[in-house]
């Protein structure tokens, strides 16, 4: 291969070597766009957390490491000249290189322990009988529906939606079989059909979100601009006179910022419309080949739901039905994915600390205190650190896996960050209030 052609693509450094990644190679990925998150950065260990228990993934890693680059000092100097400036709400990655170097090493150990432990075996039974349960809830709220008793059913029908929430978040992250085309079906009936979440969507989202969590302009759930701002760059983006507008808004946002919870679904299922109905023109393969069930699936969801709407016995009910369900369930949803991460502080977006997989995870994530009900409500998302360092792991293991990683921090000298719900929130909105102030000074 030419200098020329290697030009085309991204350089990235998987178990020590320096693999060239095409741009036809980057169109056909599997995961789509997060693969250019590690552009020029040492994906060693977030390799390891998105393919664990895929064969083609590795078979392909194996071709392109027979064609790798060989090491060489301008691609190692990038990974170091990388560098952090603090700022409200910004920390700076400090841990030296050679530090930063026994950390990458500890936490191999580390994945090699869970592993050899079997806690990344998958649990089809667990997930069989979760399914059966959170189905439950939903034919539930359609039988309280017949009985007439319709804002319980609406309660139901929101609590179903929610637990199928974290039901597709576990298929698309691979956790209840090793069979991945399985895995991909259930997260299209769970979550575009059952709950109108685009499950490609989702995971264009969400992968992005895992790789460079908290990471400034690579993490799209930090920037939920017009309405809020967590750091002093989301300011500049208010430009034409309605964003304008909207920032007269901003000195107030750690005041208002829990009525917005409910808007989630709001926000999750338009955008989820607007992706399948765009993804026929993406320059990703994988999400051209499934732009059809996409579709076909969304439509049947609010087919659905407008059907159940229309079998109510009043405008009104029918209304207050959809109200309650649909809010709700973006309330249930929000409270949990709005605690782990908004209430620790961002990086930059060239940052070193994406070097180092495990530091990242760590740093940027908050665990909520566990307990069977927290563990059932939240879906196993309470064990945020854990599910973030092994995205793989089923759910029903987080918790034992939780004593490994404390251990992994105290050696490392690695904060576990974990509080009650109270404490998590407040940091959460004191997140917001820091820059509600800075708003306010340049209002």
């Amino acid at each position: 291969m030419t200098a020329g052609a290697k030009a085309n693509g991204i350089r990235m450094k998987v178990d020590g070597k320096w693999l060239h990644i095409s741009e036809e190679l980057i169109h056909k990925h599997p995961g789509g766009a997060v693969i250019k998150q590690y552009a020029s950065a040492d994906a060693t260990h977030i390799f390891h957390a998105f393919h664990e228990g895929s064969s083609s993934a590795y078979k392909q890693l194996d071709v392109l490491k027979k064609g790798a680059w060989d090491p060489s000092e301008d691609l190692e100097e990038q990974l170091r000249l990388r560098h952090d400036k603090a700022d409200v709400n910004i920390s700076a990655y400090d841990i030296t290189v050679n530090e930063e170097k026994r950390i990458v090493e500890s936490f191999e150990r580390l994945r090699q322990r869970v592993t050899k432990e079997g806690l990344m075996e998958a649990n089809e039974t667990y997930f069989f009988f979760k399914s059966l349960t959170t189905l439950g809830f939903m034919f539930l709220a359609f039988y309280l529906q017949y009985l007439g008793w319709y804002m319980t059913s609406a309660v139901s029908l929101a609590v179903s939606w929610q637990q199928f929430g974290w039901l597709t978040h576990e298929f698309c992250h691979h956790q209840p079989t090793k069979n991945r085309r399985l895995n991909d079906f259930f997260g299209v009936v769970f979550g575009n059909l059952a709950q109108g979440f685009s499950r490609d969507w989702w995971k264009d989202k969400h992968n992005t979100h895992h790789a460079a969590t908290n990471v400034i302009d690579h993490d799209g759930d930090i920037d939920l601009a017009p309405l809020i701002a967590f750091i002093p760059a989301d300011l500049a983006k208010y430009k034409v006179p309605l964003q304008k507008t909207l920032l007269k808004f901003i000195p107030y946002q750690h005041l208002y910022f829990t009525l917005t919870l409910p808007l989630l679904r709001v926000s999750w299922t338009s955008q989820s419309i607007i992706w399948v109905f765009s993804e026929n023109s993406s320059e990703y393969v994988v999400y051209r080949k499934n732009a059809l069930v996409e579709q076909m699936t969304i439509v049947a969801h609010w087919a659905w739901v407008l059907y159940q709407l229309y079998l109510l016995p009043s405008l009104p009910i029918a209304f207050a039905y959809f109200f309650i369900s649909q809010f709700l369930s973006g309330f249930l949803i929000a409270h949990v994915v709005t605690f782990n991460h908004n209430s620790v502080d961002k990086y930059p977006a060239n940052s070193r600390l994406l070097n180092n997989f495990a530091a990242l995870q760590i740093l940027t994530t908050r665990n909520m205190n566990p307990s069977p009900i927290i563990d059932w409500v939240w879906g196993g998302l309470n064990y945020q650190i854990e599910h973030h360092l092994f995205p793989t792991m089923p759910r029903c293991n987080l918790n034992k896996c939780m004593k490994y990683v404390k251990e992994f921090c105290r050696e490392n000298k690695l904060p576990y960050m974990v509080d009650d719900y109270v404490t998590g929130y407040s940091l959460n909105l004191q997140q917001l209030k820091n820059m509600a102030e800075i708003a306010a000074k340049t209002a």
